[in-house]
């Protein structure tokens, strides 16, 4: 089944958060909100919006309430991305210009900024103060992710535990907080909300591992960048961390850097798939999708429940 027929029911609802995004972005300053605009169009799955109304399920569902919930989480998302594109030094966002390539580094940290400052703004619709709490942190510890993600550029001797909590403040967190803030904002019991919490945080954690898996193991075509790419920018990810236990395959990894060729990356990443990186870092990425499953079969049964079952095993299994 394709991804978006999954939760098709939701279709309608999906409509009217898109165009609350859109109306949030809007600017005094035109050339900001056309920013904005140029991410916002640059489509997406929208993922977390659908674990929002699918957490949302499990208590009294009112769109016109949990649509500002949605629209929070996509934001921080959404700028989340932006700041990655100039740290990353991108020229392509989903198949177009990055803002920091149309515009300039500065303007896109201007437009990450603002865009998280309206997801703020955003949640304030919501009137419980607990709400505003776990947003503000998520904030705080996805800028920390990034931070860290500066750091730890060809830092090639960090260990597994600090890639793990990187990804966590990276990724894990804001779908932890979207299946959270769901619940929370359709006034699920509070035991409800904190199981969908730890379902969203083991969901994202296999989200990114495979999605790092991804990049060793795709064509240019299907990533729509050369493969390779994260470690190439520096980014040190679970495959090249398992492929490093073995000293030739070592020897070859440390050795990378911004000028490394596209014939010596493909060598490097013959060696990482020749180490049997990949098939262990799957079997952790099954680990934390399987405790996932095993969370949601302690929430009640319903369409929204199945749907994120099917969801989960979707984002962890996925090719691409």
């Amino acid at each position: 089944m394709k991804l978006k027929a999954m939760y098709a029911f939701l279709d309608a609802d999906l409509q009217v958060i898109e165009k609350e995004l859109e109306a949030a972005i809007q600017s005094d300053y035109s050339l900001l909100s056309e920013a904005a605009l140029h991410l916002l169009q640059a489509g997406g799955k929208r993922i977390r919006p659908v674990f929002v109304l699918l957490s949302g399920k499990f208590g009294q569902y009112d769109i016109e309430r949990i649509k500002h919930v949605a629209v929070a989480l996509e934001l921080i998302h959404m700028a989340s991305l932006v700041h990655d594109d100039v740290i990353d030094d991108a020229e392509l966002r989903r198949g177009r210009q990055t803002i920091k390539a149309k515009w300039s580094n500065r303007f896109a940290m201007y437009t990450g900024d603002y865009i998280f400052a309206r997801s703020l703004e955003r949640m304030t619709r919501i009137g419980n103060p607990v709400a505003h709490r776990i947003l503000a942190h998520a904030i705080v510890e996805v800028c920390r992710g990034e931070i860290e993600q500066i750091k730890d550029k060809y830092r090639f001797d960090q260990s597994l535990r600090c890639y793990l909590r990187r990804i966590k403040r990276k990724t894990a967190l804001l779908i932890a907080v979207s299946c959270q803030l769901g619940a929370i904002a359709a006034n699920a019991p509070q035991e409800v909300a904190e199981r969908l919490y730890t379902f969203g945080y083991y969901v994202g954690m296999s989200f990114q591992i495979t999605d790092d898996i991804l990049d060793f193991i795709g064509t240019e075509k299907q990533l729509g960048k050369p493969a390779g790419s994260d470690l190439l920018q520096g980014n040190v990810t679970l495959p090249a961390l398992f492929a490093m236990e073995n000293a030739d395959a070592r020897q070859k990894i440390v050795r990378v850097h911004p000028g490394t060729s596209a014939g010596e990356m493909k060598e490097i990443i013959d060696c990482i798939k020749a180490s049997g990186a990949i098939e262990k870092s799957y079997a952790l990425s099954d680990w934390y999708l399987q405790k996932a499953l095993d969370i949601l079969d302690e929430l009640p049964k319903s369409k929204a429940r199945s749907t994120l079952r099917n969801l989960a095993k979707y984002i962890g299994k996925r090719k691409f």
